[in-house]
């Protein structure tokens, strides 16, 4: 009986351990990790695994050796690119497009190095070429890169959310949205794999990323999610948002969230605990479960006395 128990309460702590971890992981060919994201509604970037970075690159270099498979190679872009050396992984990505022409990753991977490179028009023509070829790539989001770009090679003046997005939540405290529900999630999704792309690579002051972040809070607030709008908008003015605008929403979300805890301290709850009711319900079921089988076994050796 130990032995069954043992196992079912490992089973259950590796489930809680995967249920806190659902955002996205990078995986490469040959099985290494780079990063793992916590889901969440604000696009904190990827946090890179790179103590081990020479030795991976090693490795994929000598499996494309000993394969030729393209997949260790394009990785092998992949981490120059995250450690900064550019010129050699935009030089390692075009022989890949030499030899094996029209890979959706390539195409990608070419935007992004030559963004970072300061080459927009390069980048544009190789985002737009990945579209092409995989439009649902990348959560189908790389429609806002183009955008992104467009908007670098025209100037300063197209770094607004009605250039980038098609969007206006209006000047009011609380953002008005006449998108449908469904829109406005594609959206959401869209500006969120982006940003999240894009703070990886760039930690200070960006006008792009801050209007941006302003407009993933303001959809956050559409949500009711008022302490992740509130993150994000700290944030955007962190990237130096300056408008009177994202002020008047911080200050809703203030006194909503004062609001809230006022009705909180009226209600009579002297212990002041919030119930997780599925989880609750869950630990239920487990404590329930081994009750049971503690009971089983006991019955079973009783009876053979």
């Amino acid at each position: 009986m130990s032995k069954i128990v043992i196992t079912f309460l490992l089973f259950i702590n590796v489930y809680f351990s995967f249920a806190c971890l659902n955002g996205e992981t990078k995986i490469l060919e040959n099985g290494a990790i780079i990063y793992e994201d916590y889901e969440s509604s604000i696009p904190y970037g990827h946090q890179f695994y790179l103590e081990n970075v020479v030795k991976l690159k090693n490795q994929l270099d000598s499996l494309y050796k000993k394969t030729g498979k393209i997949a260790y190679l394009s990785d092998l872009g992949y981490l120059l690119t995250i450690e900064g050396k550019l010129i050699e992984a935009r030089d390692l990505y075009l022989e890949i497009e030499k030899k094996h022409p029209n890979r959706y990753s390539t195409a990608s991977n070419l935007g992004t190095v030559y963004e970072l490179l300061g080459e927009n028009d390069k980048a544009l023509f190789w985002i737009n070429k990945s579209i092409s070829l995989d439009s649902k790539s990348h959560f189908g989001s790389e429609w806002l890169h183009s955008k992104i770009l467009e908007a670098k090679i025209k100037g300063e003046v197209f770094y607004n959310s009605k250039f980038l997005l098609d969007i206006d939540f209006d000047k009011y405290s609380y953002p008005i949205s006449t998108l449908s529900k469904s829109k406005l999630h594609n959206v959401e999704s869209a500006l969120y794999y982006q940003l999240n792309e894009r703070i990886s690579f760039i930690k200070s002051n960006d006008p792009i990323i801050a209007v941006l972040l302003f407009e993933l809070g303001n959809i956050n607030m559409l949500n009711k999610d008022f302490k992740s709008a509130e993150e994000i908008f700290k944030m955007a003015k962190e990237y130096g948002l300056k408008n009177e605008l994202i002020s008047t929403r911080l200050a809703y979300i203030e006194g909503y969230s004062k609001g809230q805890t006022d009705k909180k301290n009226d209600r009579i709850n002297p212990t002041n605990i919030q119930y997780n009711i599925p989880k609750t319900i869950l630990l239920i079921l487990i404590i329930s479960f081994l009750i049971g089988l503690v009971y089983y076994f006991f019955i079973k050796k009783h009876k053979k006395i």
